[in-house]
């Protein structure tokens, strides 16, 4: 198989960096790296607190990271954090579902407060219906009571 270079994606024309505009990058980017090499000669008596923000500002950068200047307005950078910076009393934020969670609970407890209350429908369709349970194990108590009674009756007549 023969090994060609890769070929622009599909008709697409292959873009070329202006040389002007190569220049003019290069040129910035020497000034910025002169002034600050000059700063840090005339802040090296700063206190280390600086020398660590700048740490963290100019980390190494690996890959392709160190060739290519990002600029993603939605990249956000993870900082680490001082823990004198920290603030643990500050009130955390739950997320959607936690909070829906936390709601789904509070509601729940609700309506089985309401419903060992007897103030729901459902509750007062179960106290009906056991109302109606226990009448009919009533009536059915006092039948039988009144069926021994009879044929206590019976065998009373039946002897003498």
């Amino acid at each position: 198989m023969p090994r060609g270079g890769k070929k622009g994606h599909k008709g697409r024309g292959k873009q070329f960096s202006n040389p002007e505009e190569i220049d003019r990058q290069m040129r910035v980017q020497r000034e910025l790296e002169e002034k600050g090499a000059t700063a840090e000669k005339a802040d090296g008596s700063g206190s280390e607190e600086e020398s660590s923000s700048d740490d963290d500002t100019d980390r190494k950068r690996s890959g392709v990271e160190g060739l290519i200047e990002i600029e993603n307005p939605n990249r956000v950078s993870q900082k680490s954090k001082k823990v004198t910076e920290l603030d643990i009393e500050a009130p955390k934020e739950l997320s959607r579902r936690e909070r829906e969670e936390i709601e789904k609970q509070k509601s729940k407890e609700r309506y089985m407060k309401l419903h060992l209350e007897g103030k729901t429908e459902q509750a007062r369709a179960d106290l009906a219906r056991l109302a109606i349970i226990k009448k009919q194990r009533e009536d059915a108590v006092k039948k039988r009571e009144e069926l021994k009674k009879d044929k206590e009756a019976e065998e009373a007549k039946g002897k003498r």
